[in-house]
């Protein structure tokens, strides 16, 4: 018969050795797990980062703009005032000289009581005649010392208001950099966020394709517009010959432009200054309102409620633009963006 033998139970050790086995194998699956290729970031997700990003880029570059603008304005007011100081001491100085000699002429001539003199004198007429002149120094000196006190009240005056405006050129200074810091700052988180993708997407997001918000077109032909008068249509035929000119914060032209930068730069070749920035624009010329249909070519088209966009009525129902980073100088379709204000030039 047969013998029925109970099975060999396995060994502590055996039994801590398969434990160990298969701890590490679990640990090296997640090492590996962790060490695998990230995911390719969704597209949709980056872009809308990127859209909120260059838009609060653009808010601080026209931020920028406007602080240079203040800065520039106050950098020549202080140079005016120091000149005005400059020849306001020359003048005193001056003044100061002539009361100097006027002074020691007097001293010279009545170092003897008048009285006396005409006693001594053995010339009476001689010494009126002297008298006479020294009434007419007297005079002099009064007039040259009223002339001096009031040169150097207006010299001190000027040398306070220089005073001041140096002290806000520097704060508008600290303004300017910390503006140009955040530009910088916003850039280099919307270039982070682009280098997770392939070179086709970033192009796609930077030139605004494929979103509701795109502000993408194709390039217009002038001559299917409509035409301007008068130095609008000067300042429209500038700005659509810059299509293709690529976005730069900060810039004016005559290559590069940002948006703001654009519109100064076009109407400038129609001998027409406007303010620097997009929100000074929006406050400028005669106000249209917010209807589209009542623009007219070379009409100021100024975007968001804080207006920190801008682009120019070309007709046709679009606007030429410099629309952000990455991207250059185009029409767009005039509603595409939310219109704060149409400013008539």
């Amino acid at each position: 018969m047969a013998s029925h033998r109970r099975p060999k139970q396995p060994s502590r050790a055996r039994i801590s050795v398969f434990t160990a086995a298969a701890a590490t194998a679990v640990a090296l699956t997640a090492q590996a797990s962790a060490h695998a290729a990230p995911a390719q970031p969704n597209k949709d997700e980056v872009k809308a980062q990127v859209d909120k990003l260059l838009e609060e880029q653009e808010q601080a570059a026209e931020k920028y703009n406007g602080a240079k603008e203040r800065a520039d304005q106050l950098r020549k007011q202080a140079s005016d005032l120091q000149d005005q100081v400059a020849r306001g001491q020359e003048q005193l100085t001056e003044l100061a000289s002539g009361l100097a000699a006027v002074a020691g002429d007097q001293y010279r001539q009545g170092g003897v009581d008048p009285s006396m003199q005409l006693m001594l004198s053995a010339d009476p007429d001689q010494y009126l005649t002297k008298a006479s002149s020294f009434d007419q120094a007297a005079s002099t000196q009064a007039e040259t010392l009223k002339s001096l006190k009031d040169q150097q009240r207006r010299l001190d005056q000027q040398k306070q208001e220089a005073a001041a405006v140096l002290h806000e050129l520097d704060t508008q200074t600290q303004a300017l950099n910390d503006a140009k810091n955040d530009v910088n700052s916003k850039l280099a988180e919307a270039q982070k966020l682009l280098s997770k993708l392939n070179a086709a997407d970033r192009a796609a997001i930077l030139q605004g394709s494929g979103g509701t918000a795109s502000r993408s077109a194709s390039r217009v032909d002038p001559s299917t517009l409509p035409q301007a008068s008068g130095y609008a249509a000067t300042a429209v035929a500038a700005a659509l010959g810059k299509q293709g000119s690529p976005y730069v914060w900060g810039a004016t032209g005559a290559s590069t432009f940002d948006c703001s930068g654009l519109m100064v730069w076009a109407y400038k070749q129609a001998g027409v200054s406007l303010p620097r920035t997009s929100q000074s624009q929006g406050s400028y010329g005669v106000n249209v309102g917010t209807d589209w249909h009542n623009a007219q070519p070379g009409d100021l088209v100024v975007y968001y409620s804080d207006r920190h966009h801008v682009g120019m009525y070309i007709g046709n129902g679009l606007v030429v633009h410099a629309p952000r980073t990455g991207d250059v100088v185009k029409t767009m379709k005039v509603d595409t963006l939310p219109i704060s204000t149409i400013r008539r030039v």
